[in-house]
Formats: structure tokens, C-alpha cells, sequence
């Protein structure tokens, strides 16, 4: 039953109103969960996408990404303990990543700890690849190394409009 009800999500962009509600739910993804205050001034970044999933008025899932020049970055992801497993980051991720590709972003970077399976199959399937590590980052969280991982996001640019239908002023 909340597998179809997880179906039925809506997947949209929020505004700065949301923090309060995205540090909660970042909260139960991570072991130092970021304050209203790191949320609201991230998503204060011209150049910053923040993508939710919501049931009703209910926060299930958020996904955070930033672009500067022609890379992006997932900044975080976070789906409620009791909605996971069952797709929404997933969304979340291809929500983020096609905002991306319509800002023209050519690669995207993340880091994940090495640890974390489900995370790493999920980037794996969105055609992340690891590039790099680091070596105890995550240790004073009780975790591991970090993985960097690259994906290129230029065959999502049909995601976005050609320049020339974009309506002028």
C-alpha cells in the first residue's frame, strides 16, 4: 500500500519556506543532519535546485544540487526513514540531474560513503562512475571513506529548451 502511495508523489521544486521541514527530514538521513539556517542559505544560491517529494503537505524526500559554470553537484539526498526503498530518490535524483542539464551542466560530481549500497547502486544506475576517494571522511560520523563519483549529464541536454524557443523580453 505505501509503495503506491509513494507512486503517487509529487515531485517539485520548493522554495526557501521549505528549510525547516528539509532539516527535519536531513536529519533522519544523516548522521550531522544540516540546521534550517545551512538549508535556507544553500537554497539562497542562484545557482542551487532543490527538488521535493511530497504527499499532501507531507515531506517524503528532497534532493539538493548546486551548478557552477558547466558542473553540477549533488549537494545531498534524503528520503524519510519509513518512504525509502520504494523509488522516490530515484525521482528525486532524475528531477535533480534534469535540472542540471537544462542550466547546460556537463558533469556532475557527488561524494557518497563507501559503504552506503543502496545509495551507490542507485548513482551507479544514473550512470555515476567513481573517480576518486577520500580517505576517512566520513569517520567522525562512524562511517568510512568517501567516494567520489562523476556522471556526464550532456546526453540530458534534450531535457532543456534549444536556445531559440526560449521566449525574449
Amino acid at each position: 500500500m505505501r509503495r503506491w502511495r509513494a507512486a503517487g508523489a509529487r515531485i517539485l521544486p520548493l522554495a526557501a519556506n521549505s528549510s525547516a521541514a528539509l532539516a527535519r527530514l536531513h536529519a533522519t538521513s544523516f548522521a550531522r543532519g544540516w540546521t534550517s539556517q545551512e538549508i535556507a542559505e544553500l537554497m539562497a544560491g542562484p545557482a542551487v535546485d532543490v527538488i521535493g517529494a511530497k504527499l499532501g503537505s507531507q515531506m517524503l524526500g528532497m534532493a539538493m544540487v548546486r551548478c557552477a559554470a558547466d558542473e553540477g553537484e549533488v549537494l545531498t539526498i534524503a528520503v524519510a526513514p519509513d518512504w525509502r526503498g520504494m523509488g522516490l530518490a530515484g525521482r528525486l535524483l532524475g528531477e535533480a540531474l534534469g535540472a542540471l542539464a537544462r542550466r547546460r551542466t556537463r558533469t556532475c560530481f557527488l561524494e557518497v560513503e563507501e559503504h552506503n549500497q543502496a545509495a551507490l547502486a542507485l548513482y551507479r544506475r544514473e550512470g555515476f562512475h567513481e573517480i576518486g576517494r577520500r580517505k576517512g571522511y566520513y569517520g567522525d560520523e562512524g562511517g568510512g571513506d568517501a567516494l567520489i563519483l562523476a556522471c556526464s549529464l550532456t546526453d540530458r541536454w534534450w531535457l532543456a529548451p534549444p536556445p531559440d524557443a526560449v521566449e525574449s523580453e
